[in-house]
């Protein structure tokens, strides 16, 4: 590896958060960046390729679909690519009914033959059906208050349970806090302006990033830790770089993927993603890429498609927002603090231990150097 001393920014990580600092130190501030990440890719959990038996363009790491509301991160992401709209719509299989998620109008006919047909009526409908919580301490309590037991019982309890490994009741409310309930029937996930995807894919969106003569990027890469530089940005997971300080070490959850590879078969199922709350079945959703409107998919006569397993090991995906966690999060946090003075940053999902979808992991990022190298 070459020698840190030659570079003015040591960046640990080639996602999402790496990618923006990177960028603005090269661009903003004129500074020379190395990059440094332990996969032999970059773009972290975005990276996606074309699946060579089947010329889908596929994510490594599980699907990623861009939304926002904020102009200003809207405007950054089209300075490297070209995007095109992709209104994400999502199915949840519960005991072979086919409903999408969020809960509609649809949704609430389907699972309780209610038979609604104004969004007045299904205002009303769940008016009746939610469980009054002034301030919901949890995700459990913020669902119930929502939709109610009857559909918090078949479409997120099992689900959440199953993809957290525990109950909802032991999750903080942004967990659940974050899906919407509609009155109408408006089946899209989101609801932002902006609802996109890279029309050359991610890969491509992070090498436009990276693309500067002020940027070096080191893939496969075994990185020491802590960093030994005037100027660091971490990435990674921040009890890692904090490893020798006694604390017990964070929960996390990852993900598995089995794969299975159909030949001249036209479409495996009727929507991208399909939900499976059932608790009797160990996988959490199945993804078919061939749904999304990605160029290369116009002529291809086969699909993929990946199913999504929960576990406990592997990559760290997604922080687990519990009460425990977050109070030794917080330890934690105050040394990164004291890190800061001496020039270490700790910045992105995997290092503030928090959930970012991935317009607020560029903002997260765009503020942080604004504030503290600006």
């Amino acid at each position: 590896m070459e020698s840190l001393e030659n570079y003015d920014v040591v960046i640990v990580g080639a996602g999402l958060t790496g990618a923006v600092f990177a960028e603005r130190f090269a661009n903003k501030l004129n500074k020379r960046v190395i990059v440094l990440d332990k996969r032999p890719h970059v773009g972290g959990n975005c990276y996606d390729y074309i699946h060579s038996e089947t010329g889908i363009r596929v994510s490594k790491y599980g699907p990623h679909f861009f939304h926002t509301n904020d102009e200003g991160v809207w405007k950054y992401i089209n300075k490297f690519g070209e995007w095109i709209r992709y209104d994400l719509k999502i199915i949840s299989n519960v005991d072979g009914a086919l409903v999408p998620i969020p809960v509609n109008m649809e949704t609430i006919n389907i699972l309780t033959n209610a038979h609604l047909r104004t969004e007045n009526e299904t205002t009303e409908w769940l008016k009746n059906a939610q469980i009054p919580c002034e301030s919901p301490k949890n995700s459990e309590e913020i669902a119930l208050r929502q939709v109610g037991k009857e559909l918090y019982d078949k479409l997120f309890k099992p689900y959440t349970t199953k993809q957290w490994n525990c109950p909802p009741a032991e999750l903080d409310q942004s967990v659940l806090g974050r899906i919407p309930v509609r009155y109408n029937t408006d089946c899209r996930y989101f609801d932002d302006k902006y609802q996109v995807i890279p029309k050359n894919g991610y890969s491509k969106f992070f090498k436009n990033m990276f693309n500067h003569t002020n940027i070096t990027v080191l893939l496969n890469q075994q990185i020491v830790l802590p960093v030994n530089h005037p100027c660091v940005i971490f990435t990674g997971p921040i009890d890692s770089y904090f490893k020798d300080s006694g604390l017990p070490p964070l929960e996390y959850r990852s993900l598995r993927f089995e794969e299975e590879i159909y030949l001249n078969t036209g479409f495996f199922q009727k929507n991208v993603i399909i939900n499976t709350p059932s608790s009797d079945i160990p996988y959490t959703r199945t993804t078919e890429y061939k749904h999304i409107n990605y160029p290369e998919h116009t002529n291809t006569p086969h699909t993929v498609i990946y199913r999504e397993y929960p576990s406990d090991t592997g990559e760290p995906y997604y922080p687990i927002p519990s009460p425990k966690n977050q109070q030794l999060y917080n330890k934690y946090k105050e040394l990164a603090d004291e890190s800061s003075k001496s020039g270490v940053h700790m910045v992105g999902r995997l290092a503030n231990y928090k959930y970012f979808n991935m317009d607020q992991a560029i903002r997260n990022a765009l503020d942080y150097f604004n504030n503290n190298f600006m």
